[in-house]
């Protein structure tokens, strides 16, 4: 007999509000269609370039926009549902006016990794709507991630998967082909405080901040260093995949600032990936930060606004922060 019994369904039926389980409900449905694709790989004429950039100046893969034409489309229809706002797109886009949810997505994460078959995602945040009535617009969406109502991810590897909190711990899905629904697996997913593992683009070390410079060769001296222990590095150059890994087995990501790039205070979205990234791991028991700042507790001044992250275990976030503190700097360099 299956010990895996209840269904995303049940399960939202047990702890959502009909809006909030409708526009999840919502998410699942387009998410089983692009895992399908995935699937069929080279076969559904899914790999390579668009021949397009979305609104960040990155080359869109095909998928990217099938994907996001798949939520887009289905979201906008959704009764619930006053806004939407993608990464893949310049501006929000109103949806139904009696809605009381706004939805935002970065409809495939990683996607660079689809033609080399490694793990992509789809990462989602639902903020309330208090303009009911009204056409909903970008000010709308501008709210910090403490007020986020549920995130999340579908994840899309070797079982496509789907990470959900809505405010009150994290539950874990796996979809099943058979019978064609999530089926819950674990509902207290929770990541230990402590670590050995971390996460961490090492070529950009020549452009890092002084304090992450030392942290990063504190964990690289292992044992002979100030830390007393060793650690092994896990990059997946996917944010989806590196945080997945964490919430399995724990760890901490890092995404932090950089001069690589003038004018850019990181490399990930604020609202499409830090927020809901950032809700899902603090509900798992973790913590993050922009390195010195609370990600949830910035307040966007633009949809596709970018932030330094650094997430995961408490104990690792804390030390990083302490290093910035410590140097007397701000996650973006400026003295604190």
């Amino acid at each position: 007999m299956n010990a895996y019994s209840t269904t995303l369904a049940q399960y939202l039926e047990q702890h959502a509000t009909d809006a909030l389980a409708s526009a999840i409900t919502t998410l699942a449905t387009a998410s089983i269609s692009i895992s399908h694709l995935l699937d069929k790989g080279a076969l559904a004429g899914i790999h390579g370039e668009a021949g397009n950039q979305n609104v960040q100046g990155e080359a869109q893969k095909k998928l990217d926009v099938i994907s996001n034409d798949l939520l887009l489309s289905a979201l906008t229809h959704n009764p619930h549902c006053a806004g939407v706002a993608s990464e893949e797109l310049d501006e929000i886009s109103p949806a139904n006016n009696d809605g009381t949810l706004l939805v935002t997505f970065d409809p495939l994460d990683g996607s660079s990794n689809i033609d080399i078959n490694m793990t992509v995602g789809t990462i989602f945040s639902i903020l309330p709507y208090h303009r009911q009535g009204q056409k909903a617009c970008e000010d709308d969406f501008l709210q910090a991630g403490v007020n986020q109502v549920a995130a999340g991810y579908f994840i899309y590897g070797t079982s496509t998967m789907l990470a959900l909190t809505l405010g009150r711990g994290v539950a874990m899905f796996s979809f099943d082909p058979s019978s064609q629904a999530y089926v819950l697996i674990n509902d207290k997913v929770t990541i230990n405080h402590s670590t050995q593992e971390y996460a961490i683009n090492a070529s950009n070390r020549r452009y890092w901040l002084p304090p992450v410079q030392e942290y990063i060769d504190g964990l690289v001296a292992g044992d002979t260093g100030v830390r007393g222990k060793d650690f092994n590095t896990r990059w997946v150059a996917a944010m989806i995949a590196d945080v997945h890994r964490i919430l399995i087995r724990g760890g901490v990501f890092m995404y932090p600032y950089d001069t690589k790039i003038a004018g850019k205070a990181g490399k990930l979205r604020l609202m499409y990936e830090a927020n809901p990234m950032s809700f899902v791991i603090e509900q798992a028991g973790g913590a993050s930060t922009d390195a010195v700042q609370r990600i949830m507790d910035i307040t966007p001044t633009h949809i596709h606004q970018r932030v330094p992250v650094v997430l995961g275990a408490k104990e690792e976030v804390e030390y990083i922060k302490a290093l910035h503190d410590k140097a007397g700097i701000l996650a973006n360099g400026d003295k604190a």
